[in-house]
């Protein structure tokens, strides 16, 4: 029977060799980037230059002292110098648990950068920025990576990517103590400096809004979902290995503090993130934006029966069934001769759950002739047999 070790370094091989085989897509702007050592070691250890590949090993201890990982392979390379290495955990008093860990973590590293996203293709999650948001965060779980876009005119620009950790049950989290980590569309609510956390949260926190409304509408409860750092003695953690928290390596957070502006930055969570092809993103970002100019426009004609059927017949708002909102806004609209409403700040974020539901976020400005307003508010969108409806509507 083949060891699990023996496996781990076959499947190292494999992914490496996937990873030459990209070429210059690969590169990352730093060079003693911690995944392009770890590439390089095993690139050398297949070539079986262990010498070079030991002093690679020694100069990413140097920089990253508790990189378990790295230690593994370093204590593998000195005990190939009495016996071939044919695998990878040989050094005495490595649990199997340990040793699977830090498999899936070396797969999950090179698995990053043998599948990298197509240069030009855009995550179908972020249909559309705000102007005020500058940056948001996707969480890929199936691949144990967090992405970075940069808004760019509206359309995100990739610009950075690390390796995290999710729940130790997976993602999809229901219930309060599952060890799963959430899958859907969430925005960061603040910031926690490490001064005002115990040391296992690292280098700090940024705090989700879980549940959001789509969540408490289905029955998942739970709280405390923290996007955070590592222990003081620990460079990264295995792909599955917190309650339900999405982890990254000290550094990686401190750099993904940069990015983050809590209330503004959205965190879009789930597996099997898709890219688009520019012309697809484009077509799918305008075919919503149609039907919610369509509903603005409705509401404004006060024609309640176009402005009503935009609204899906499970519909729900915060404390209202699809009937109490009907009673409510054919009464409100009674009362008008007139209404504008004007939408700005207009951002849209499809979760990446079962369903084909988007998150729609705007600024809107109400006026008539007997009230004017401006409020934040948050829709959910669901797309049911080719028709784009409105499941849920309340105050952001």
């Amino acid at each position: 029977m083949t060891s699990a070790p023996g496996r781990l370094w076959r499947g190292l091989a494999a992914l490496l060799t996937c990873a030459l085989l990209q070429g210059p897509a690969l590169a990352l702007d730093a060079q003693d980037d911690p995944e392009s050592a770890l590439q390089s070691i095993i690139g050398d250890i297949r070539a079986n230059h262990l010498d070079v590949a030991l002093r690679k090993t020694d100069a990413l201890l140097e920089t990253y002292p508790n990189f378990r990982l790295a230690h593994l392979i370093r204590g593998d390379l000195l005990m190939a110098r009495v016996r071939p290495l044919d695998s990878v955990g040989s050094v005495p008093g490595v649990s199997s648990a340990t040793l699977n860990d830090l498999r899936d973590e070396a797969l999950a590293r090179l698995r990053a950068r043998s599948e990298r996203p197509r240069t030009g293709y855009l995550p179908s999650n972020l249909l559309r920025l705000s102007q005020d948001q500058t940056h948001a965060v996707v969480v890929d779980t199936d691949r144990s990576r967090l992405y970075v876009f940069r808004n760019d005119k509206g359309q995100p620009q990739l610009v950075a990517d690390y390796y995290a950790s999710q729940g130790k049950a997976g993602a999809d989290k229901w219930r309060e103590g599952d060890k799963r980590t959430p899958v859907g569309v969430y925005f960061v609510t603040s910031s926690i400096p490490a001064a005002e956390l115990p040391a296992f949260y690292g280098s700090g926190a940024f705090p989700i809004n879980y549940p959001n409304e789509w969540d408490r509408r289905l029955g998942r409860d739970g709280y405390g979902i923290w996007l955070h750092g590592t222990p003081p003695d620990t460079y990264a953690r295995p792909p599955r290995a917190s309650d339900g928290c999405v982890v990254l390596a000290n550094q990686d957070l401190d750099a993904l503090s940069g990015y983050v502006t809590p209330g503004q930055t959205p965190v879009v969570i789930g597996g099997s993130i898709e890219w688009l092809a520019p012309d697809r993103w484009l077509r799918e970002q305008k075919q919503l934006e149609s039907r919610i100019e369509a509903w603005r426009r409705d509401w404004e004609s006060r024609d309640m029966k176009r402005y009503l059927s935009h609204y899906a017949t499970d519909f729900r708002s915060d404390d209202q069934s699809r009937a109490q909102w009907d009673t409510q806004r054919r009464r409100l609209n009674a009362s008008k001769s007139w209404v504008r409403i004007r939408l700005t700040d207009l951002s849209m974020f499809r979760s990446p759950g079962k369903e084909d539901l988007v998150v729609v976020n705007f600024e809107q400005q109400y006026e008539s002739n007997n009230l004017n307003s401006t409020i934040r508010k948050r829709q959910y969108w669901v797309r049911r047999h080719g028709q784009w409806k409105i499941a849920y509507e309340g105050q952001a």
